[in-house]
């Protein structure tokens, strides 16, 4: 034991991961019990099974499937989509899982952003009676994992010009071409893959990751959402059957249907990791000693907590309004885009500000800001970057598109 512990230079461990619950506005009261019910499971596994492994798994880039198979354990997998056998899952339970999760890690919420949002909810949209009959239920549950290849090495944000085909061969289909970021492409047991039709149009098609000509690499390098693995793709005159075609995906308009679906889920996980940001402010505050006193004893850290809650406050009802016009049916596009937009600018300011007020111990993994620090550029880009929302808000605004 060091000679000095008792004059001061031993540093205490430091308790960030209580929830607080802020809620000034109170957009969170009165929620039904059965919506309350995912949120405190959700909530449950984040601090019981979360927290005590994910530093450590994000560090070494590990992809947990152990958790990924728990959230289907636990019904948190389906983000709000309807699946025989299953209870009823509002879209609202949906959104407060999702930002539960986010506050425990982005990697976490981005498996379900994946596996739900995107994999499971083109099937359930698009897909015949026989391939949800096959794929739902076992995509719910964690049993398979699921990826949704859209993205192109050369085709981002402009995904509606994606140039991957789909050659009808007598009664098969033969895929050629490449993808890129593609989650859980290179660990799963099907790709929900989007390519260019006979027609010119942009159609679906479930390829088995096992398919012979299907190639997937692990993307490695990356310093955001660390704890999920994305992969470069190459179809390689890959063959599936005419019934691997989702009937229901005919043109990028319904491709585009599954992304608005989601861009809503990625602002809740911003929401939820910029709660986690503040909530780690806050308790540091408290319990960092500077001076003789706590940094919360300090006006400018007073302040500077003020204008973080006004923040996520302010956040908060934005996106809770939104969703509920979601529920309503009468939440637009532009709208959806405005959520994302505004969710992720608002989630990295505020992240931003508490790893800051963290100081050094900012940039440690083991005090939790920096994983949602890093991990909010990614969501800050992925389901469209700022700049296509703004676009899209923008288009909507004069009536006038400016897009290239």
């Amino acid at each position: 034991m060091s000679q000095h512990v008792g004059l001061g230079t031993e540093e205490p461990e430091y308790e960030l991961w209580e929830p607080l619950d802020p809620d000034v506005a109170g957009v969170f009261r009165g929620i039904s019990d059965e919506d309350r019910a995912y949120r405190d499971r959700a909530r449950a596994f984040v601090q019981d099974e979360v927290r005590p492994v994910i530093a450590g798994i994000w560090d070494r880039a590990e992809y947990p499937l152990h958790l990924a198979k728990r959230l289907g354990d636990l019904d948190l997998l389906r983000d709000g989509i309807d699946v025989p056998g299953f209870p009823e899952q509002s879209l609202f339970a949906a959104s407060l899982a999702t930002m539960e999760l986010a506050r425990g890690d982005g990697s976490v919420a981005t498996i379900v952003g994946v596996q739900g949002g995107l994999a499971l909810r083109s099937i359930a949209l698009c897909g015949s009676e026989a391939q949800k009959e096959r794929w739902l239920a076992p995509l719910a549950r964690g049993e398979e994992l699921g990826a949704f290849a859209l993205t192109e090495p050369t085709h981002g944000s402009d995904s509606v010009s994606l140039e991957t085909r789909a050659v009808r061969d007598g009664d098969d289909y033969v895929i050629t071409g490449h993808k890129k970021w593609i989650g859980s492409g290179s660990v799963g047991r099907i790709a929900v893959v989007w390519a260019r039709g006979d027609d010119g149009q942009v159609q679906g098609f479930l390829v088995p990751q096992d398919a012979p000509g299907y190639r997937a690499a692990t993307i490695e390098g990356k310093v955001s959402l660390r704890a999920i693995w994305q992969a470069r793709i190459e179809f390689d005159r890959v063959r599936v059957p005419e019934e691997a075609k989702l009937p229901g995906a005919r043109s990028f308009a319904d491709t585009a249907r599954v992304l608005q679906a989601t861009r809503l889920g990625v602002a809740w996980a911003a929401l939820g990791q910029a709660t986690a940001a503040y909530e780690t402010a806050v308790h540091y505050a408290r319990q960092r000693i500077q001076f003789g006193r706590p940094l919360a004893a300090s006006q400018i850290v007073q302040s500077r907590l003020a204008e973080m809650l006004s923040q996520l406050t302010a956040l908060q009802t934005l996106i809770v309004q939104l969703t509920r016009a979601e529920e309503r049916g009468e939440l637009s596009g532009p709208g959806a885009s405005l959520g994302k937009y505004t969710a992720t600018r608002t989630s990295r300011d505020i992240a931003r500000n508490a790893r800051d007020l963290l100081g050094g111990n900012g940039i440690l993994l083991e005090h939790r800001v920096a994983r949602h620090f890093a991990d909010l550029e990614s969501l800050h880009t992925y389901e469209g970057t700022e700049t296509v929302q703004a676009l899209i808000i923008g288009r909507d605004i004069t009536g006038l598109s400016a897009f290239a």
